[in-house]
């Protein structure tokens, strides 16, 4: 099959099954997966134009929904935490589009910048989890009680079953928001997480990954917030960016004739749907795995592409 935009011959199934495992993977962790799909866009692919962030924007666009959904019907969406994510990523996403077109159309130069962004937010993560949860907290202990509920939970009769427990909002706020999770009051701060998503939002906007693995290991790493509760609130947050940078992408295409800029709709669309299966697969299955593992994966995949985009570009 041939995709015009990106300039590649494949067979149907490959970018479909591409989008189904990076998406299971990734959504255990608030993470659509964009940021593996693009590396493999780029290298295996060699779809290398600017189209090919527009085009990751939309295999967000067409996966995500069912793995919100999913963290909607378990009761594990902060939707606070979602709002400030989409009020400080989605500006950031214009002018995040417009560098990347304007200044790192070369696709030496966007590795290089991706491959530093990547591992910084690795680099961050790994650290986090070797010098474990901040004196005073008791996070890990928190999410170990809540996996090990979960487990309980399903090999108990039906009729017997209690509901699992679901976030439970107190207060949000300019300063904070507060909310408690299987018996842990867990307090993030306001301004900071609006801070850290307008960043992402321009950084997210030029990768084409909407943001989600970028805010997520900061989430864990930076404000200590538990895996189990985060996942949502990102994955939406990367939902509304990536609706926003595709349209933008397409909107900007007329402007640059000679470059491939709007998203490869077909492409696009073959990722997304296996994706989008993936994504439900993985936000089911995310509260059998344990956090930590959920955090090293995450801190693997950041490294791992990251140091790969650095290696290409030096070597």
């Amino acid at each position: 099959m041939y995709f015009p935009v990106a300039g590649i011959e494949i067979a149907p199934w490959i970018p479909f099954v591409a989008g189904f495992a990076v998406a299971f993977v990734c959504s255990m962790g608030g993470v659509s997966g964009a940021n593996l799909l693009l590396p493999f866009q780029v290298s295996v692919l060699g779809f290398v134009t600017p189209a090919v962030s527009a085009t990751n924007h939309l295999f967000n666009i067409v996966a995500i929904p069912s793995g919100v959904y999913r963290f909607i019907r378990e009761g594990r969406m902060v939707w606070p935490l979602t709002w400030i994510v989409i009020a400080g990523t989605v500006p950031g996403v214009f002018i995040g589009v417009f560098l990347r077109i304007q200044y790192l159309p070369d696709p030496a130069h966007f590795r290089i910048f991706a491959g530093l962004v990547l591992l910084y937010i690795g680099y961050v993560l790994v650290r986090s989890l070797i010098q474990g949860p901040p004196p005073g907290t008791d996070k890990a202990s928190s999410e170990k009680r809540f996996q090990e509920l979960v487990s309980r939970f399903h090999k108990m009769d039906a009729a017997t079953r209690e509901p699992l427990p679901r976030v439970q909002l107190h207060h949000f706020g300019l300063k904070s928001i507060d909310y408690s999770f299987y018996g842990e009051n867990i307090k993030a701060p306001t301004m900071g997480i609006f801070t850290l998503s307008a960043i992402v939002g321009v950084v997210g906007g030029m990768y084409g990954i909407g943001g989600g693995a970028i805010i997520a290991p900061f989430f864990v790493a930076v404000f200590h917030l538990p895996v189990y509760t985060i996942a949502g609130a990102c994955l939406m947050g990367t939902f509304i960016t990536s609706v926003v940078a595709a349209l933008f992408f397409q909107f900007l295409a007329p402007f640059y004739p000679d470059m491939a800029v709007a998203p490869d709709w077909m492409l696009g669309i073959l990722m997304g749907i296996g994706g989008m299966i993936g994504m439900y697969t993985g936000a089911r299955v995310q509260k059998f795995i344990p956090a930590k593992a959920i955090k090293w994966m995450l801190a693997f995949i950041l490294v791992f592409t990251g140091g790969r985009y650095v290696l290409s570009f030096l070597f």
